[in-house]
């Protein structure tokens, strides 16, 4: 899924986002989601907090996320003020958000792979049992 940001957003835009994309990757079962910030030309820590929670929270419903097309000027002063997106995946821009998806998903990384339950988890069977070639 992206999600793309066309306009500035105002604290209360941030959290309908935040809303709207818990409630799509459930409805669509989303498995990774890029939220493009192209078009924002200031990041401060109410989105910054606002991003990270939405990507730790989006990866709890089973989606990896990804922040793509943060501007060099807004990355610079963001580092300047200490708002750090820690834990959540940057890429420069869409193209590279695919690709960091994708290359999570190749890895293993559990982004497309069912875990199963620990109550429904039973050892395999022993092939050669089943023949009666048991081993002596």
């Amino acid at each position: 899924m992206i999600a793309t940001i066309q306009s500035v957003l105002s604290d209360a835009d941030l959290l309908q986002l935040r809303d709207d994309l818990a409630d799509r990757v459930g409805h669509f079962r989303s498995r990774g989601v890029i939220i493009d910030v192209t078009v924002l030309d200031v990041v401060d820590s109410f989105a910054t907090r606002t991003l990270r929670s939405v990507a730790h929270m989006l990866k709890l419903r089973g989606a990896e996320t990804v922040i793509v097309g943060i501007q060099p000027d807004v990355a610079f002063t963001m580092v300047q003020l200490g708002l750090t997106l820690e834990g959540v995946g940057t890429a420069l821009d869409l193209e590279e958000g695919l690709a960091f998806l994708n290359a999570k998903a190749k890895r293993g990384s559990g982004l497309w792979r069912a875990t199963p339950s620990l109550s429904s988890h039973r050892p395999a069977p022993d092939p050669q049992a089943r023949r009666g070639n048991r081993p002596r």
